[in-house]
């Protein structure tokens, strides 16, 4: 693999290790929101568009697909926690409990509440 090839992989790994780091922050409250992809790529040290080129190049979607992908698989661990209520884990997340209601059912065709039902009825 030449150079280039090994800094954009080394830049993909880095962004999705990132993100798991970051969502647990902002779960744990130490961020009070998520960052920007903009903010994400100066802390990795490359450029808005050189990031978001590469990340499209490597892993064959935007970066805020990966993003809110990994949002909400953190969203459905969340969810399978028993005493965890969706409005909970919305505040947690940082959303108003409406909002991350549509953006859940977006990604996955359900409801929090109802992926919650099915979840404890598995």
């Amino acid at each position: 693999m030449n150079r280039p090839t090994l800094r954009k992989n080394e830049i993909a790994e880095k962004y999705l290790s990132f993100l798991d780091g970051h969502i647990d922050d902002v779960i744990k409250g130490k961020e009070q929101e998520f960052f920007s992809i903009k903010h994400i790529a100066s802390t990795l040290a490359v450029s808005h568009t050189h990031f978001t080129d590469t990340i499209k190049k490597v892993l064959g979607k935007h970066p805020c697909f990966f993003y809110d992908e990994k949002i909400i698989e953190k969203a459905k661990e969340m969810l399978g926690e028993k005493d965890m209520q969706p409005s909970a884990v919305a505040k947690k997340l940082t959303y108003d409990p409406s909002n991350f209601s549509k953006f859940f059912k977006k990604w996955t065709g359900e409801t929090p509440g109802m992926y919650k039902l099915h979840f404890q009825q598995a």
